[in-house]
Parts: C-alpha cells; structure tokens; sequence
C-alpha cells in the first residue's frame, strides 16, 4: 500500500514540474495525455523538463532516454529506473 501512495506522490511532483514547464494548469496533464501532440511541447522543453527532474531528483538521466519521455507515465518509468524506485 505504502508503494502506491509514494508512486501517486511522485507522480503528482512530476505533474507539477511538467506542468510548469509546458506553461498548463496540473489538472490539464493526465497520466497518458501526449507532450508534443496535446500540450504542444518542443525539444528545447523536453530537455528542461529532464534538467528540472534530474536536479530535484538528483538522479542523471541519460538525454538518449527523452524521446521516450512522451507522457507522464513513461516519465515516471524512466525516472524511477534511473533514480532506482523499481526496487
């Protein structure tokens, strides 16, 4: 149980942080909702989403894994395989 509330906890960070980058409301960026093609997101974006959570974080995050960072789920996957979540 504990393990569900931290994920939906670090997922509602993560939100937070896209959110603000991307320039939207939280609430407008769902689990699956696509960066590029629903919330207009560029590269240049992208790379300050990945800066944003390597720093909070502090976990590096290869840039060869952004392509795959195309929504919040993937992000969090990414994330918590680098930052060693995954147990």
């Amino acid at each position: 149980m504990t393990t569900a509330i931290n994920k939906q906890e670090q997922l509602d960070e993560i939100r937070e942080i896209v959110a603000e980058v991307l320039e939207l409301e939280p609430e407008e960026i769902t689990e699956t909702s696509h960066f590029v093609e629903e919330h207009e997101a560029d590269s240049l974006r992208a790379i300050e989403i990945l800066a944003r959570l390597e720093k909070k974080y502090k976990v590096e995050i290869p840039q060869s894994e952004l392509p795959k960072m195309v929504n919040l789920t993937e992000v969090y996957n990414i994330l918590a395989q680098h930052a060693g979540w995954l147990g």
